[in-house]
């Protein structure tokens, strides 16, 4: 699975969220979080790994 999310909108993620998210300064998804916000609001299960 490829990072393709440029921002929080292409996400598939609620209105409200893209608000708070704007709101608090985020503007671009990590790569850890372009690939599982997709498949958890399909309703896959995610297992994600990341540097913190």
């Amino acid at each position: 699975m490829t990072d393709t999310h440029e921002n929080f909108s292409g996400l598939g993620i609620a209105p409200s969220l893209l608000q708070a998210l704007s709101q608090r300064g985020l503007k671009t998804p990590t790569p850890i979080q372009a690939q599982s916000i997709p498949a958890g609001l399909a309703g896959q299960d995610v297992v994600g790994i990341a540097q913190t």
